[in-house]
């Protein structure tokens, strides 16, 4: 059974999911029009050439980052995120809307740092999805994991982890990154998930275009390092959840089984990180959400050295910079 929350409650409800978010509440129209709105406003021509050599000096400290009074064009221009080398390492600094443009210059964005959060009620073994709000520039109206997102540069917790600290799994500044991401799309209050409930499995590299929402030349895309965090509750109604509106749709809890009701469901949409990362570790026989107490208690799903890159599906090819496959998939 699944367990599915409205998007201003703080307890959750159990129900059925019995809607078609996608095809029956929002156009394709209405899709783009938050990301036709910020081009309008915000031309290419006006994004400073990047400098690897240089972190920007743009402030994101937790004084000026106030996730709930900044609109999603001000994250765009604001945020800096962290720019990487193809073996993750920081090498210097972008802005949110310049690391996920799609051009012929940049064809797949630039490459930067981000991370996947996957929350689990333990008594239930339900994981928490989130629907992307409509208004969301990337990707927006997906069903995906419970939060993603990025650490960036500049905050008052630093958000920049070494290559020390991915080496011995402790990664406190994604974590950092995921607790406020955390507070900010779905309420859930700083001290509820402390940073020791989070294990960091691994790495993956993808990317993608956004062509199933904004067509097969979409400006805007994903190229990311994602570390992927698994959390635990000891029941669902541990935890406070009051999704932002402008971040977050709709939220659901379900079983592996009715997961797997939902990717074969043609009128909904589903995240290309989400995806990867569910066929790949997730609901496999064996994988971490079967045998989720030892995901969570051993080291023994953890890869701290690799980084496992994945092309996208045929649909997330292409885009503005008409992107092809970048690597062999892993199986």
């Amino acid at each position: 059974m699944m367990y599915k929350m409205n998007v201003r409650a703080t307890v959750a409800i159990r129900c059925l999911l019995t809607r078609r978010h996608i095809s029956s509440s929002l156009s394709s129209t209405k899709r783009r029009s938050a990301a036709c709105a910020f081009q309008t406003q915000h031309p290419r021509s006006d994004i400073l050439q990047h400098d690897w050599r240089h972190y920007s000096t743009t402030s994101n400290s937790l004084e000026s980052w106030k996730g709930n009074t900044m609109s999603q064009s001000d994250f765009m221009e604001r945020d800096t995120v962290l720019v990487l080398s193809d073996n993750d390492e920081v090498c210097g600094s972008a802005s949110k809307k310049e690391s996920h443009l799609f051009t012929p210059t940049n064809p797949r964005g630039i490459l930067h740092r981000a991370f996947s959060v996957f929350l689990y009620d333990a008594s239930t073994k339900e994981l928490l999805l989130q629907q992307r709000a409509s208004t969301k520039i990337t990707f927006p109206s997906v069903w995906t994991n419970t939060c993603c997102s990025h650490p960036l540069h500049g905050m008052d917790v630093n958000e920049v982890d070494s290559a020390e600290d991915v080496k011995d799994g402790t990664v406190k500044g994604v974590k950092a990154a995921a607790i406020r991401k955390l507070e900010h799309e779905l309420g859930i209050p700083v001290g509820q998930l402390p940073m020791d409930s989070f294990k960091f499995l691994t790495r993956l590299h993808y990317w993608a275009a956004d062509t199933v929402t904004h067509g097969e030349k979409s400006p805007w895309g994903e190229n990311e390092i994602d570390y992927v965090l698994f959390a635990t509750v000891p029941c669902k109604d541990s935890i406070t959840i009051n999704p932002h509106p402008d971040e977050v749709d709709d939220v659901c809890w379900v079983t592996q089984s009715k997961l797997l009701e939902m990717f074969a469901d043609k009128d909904l949409l589903f995240s290309p990180w989400f995806r990867i990362i569910a066929n790949r570790w997730m609901i496999s026989k064996g994988g971490w959400w079967d045998d989720l107490d030892r995901t969570m208690t051993t080291n023994d799903f953890c890869d701290y050295e690799s980084i496992h890159r994945f092309d996208p599906p045929q649909e997330h090819l292409g885009g503005g910079g008409n992107a092809g496959p970048l690597f062999v998939a892993e199986k």
